[in-house]
């Protein structure tokens, strides 16, 4: 039986191409009211057109940004206690390890944030130490005020002995030590390192996966002068140390320092 549905007709092809004229007309309108007769005819054609059909973000656009690397500064015995205390000649204390360590962390940590770092300072036995994870962690501590010999002067850097990644523990120690000493022109005083630096606490606190170091950037007796009064050139070795490490600058590989017991 024939069906009386009747079948859909096709709309005029006279509406499509009134709207394809009426578009091409709106378009070369836009053109000729945008660019001058010399413009329209000059070299840069090509370039305005592509300026035009380009499209542009709004006001309202939303960017993405790339995730900031996280550094670990810790200051020394800050917030647990003084440190190493020096005494005058007359036996009162005129420096305190841990105000030092707190100082040179501090200018540490505002020159990295200043180059887009994201940069905690910590304290010694800080919670967040707890599970820590950063590309780089670094505890900045100083030596004895106490005079032992000539010999005591310089600075010091080690990494633990149980790190998962020997050769970037490896590449963070050697950063440190050439470039502190390039910036302070200190000598390195490796025959001073004790277990209480390579079995250093937070080593065995943070992330596995965090590479860590600590540094002593001198002696409170011999290397006083440098360390209290050139401060930011001290607080400089340090963040270019840790740069070198971040940002894989060439340096020789040194390896792990064995502590003297």
């Amino acid at each position: 039986m024939e069906s009386t549905k009747r079948r859909p007709t096709r709309r005029p092809r006279t509406v499509n191409a009134f709207t394809s004229t009426l578009g091409i007309a709106v378009l070369l309108a836009t053109l000729f009211t945008a660019w001058t007769p010399n413009s329209l005819f000059g070299s840069n054609l090509q370039e305005q057109l592509r300026l035009m059909l380009t499209p542009h973000p709004g006001p309202n656009a939303v960017t993405t940004s790339q995730p900031q690397l996280r550094i670990g500064i810790v200051a020394g015995h800050t917030g647990n206690d003084s440190g190493a205390v020096c005494l005058d000649g007359n036996g009162q204390v005129d420096l305190k390890e841990v105000d030092l360590n707190l100082e040179i962390a501090t200018l540490v940590q505002r020159s990295l944030a200043a180059k887009g770092y994201q940069v905690d300072l910590l304290n010694e036995f800080d919670t967040r130490l707890n599970g820590y994870r950063a590309v780089a962690l670094v505890s900045i501590h100083n030596d004895s005020c106490e005079y032992i010999n000539n010999e005591a002067t310089g600075f010091k850097v080690a990494a633990s002995l149980e790190t998962r990644d020997v050769n970037r523990a490896q590449r963070l120690t050697a950063c440190l030590t050439d470039r502190y000493r390039q910036i302070t022109g200190m000598t390195y005083h490796a025959g001073s390192i004790t277990s209480d630096m390579t079995e250093y606490h937070a080593f065995s606190e943070i992330d596995p996966n965090t590479i860590t170091a600590i540094i002593e950037t001198g002696f409170l007796n011999l290397d006083r002068e440098i360390l209290t009064k050139q401060t930011d050139r001290v607080s400089e070795g340090v963040t270019q140390g840790i740069l070198c490490f971040i940002t894989n600058e060439s340096v020789l590989p040194t390896a792990l320092p064995i502590f003297t017991p």
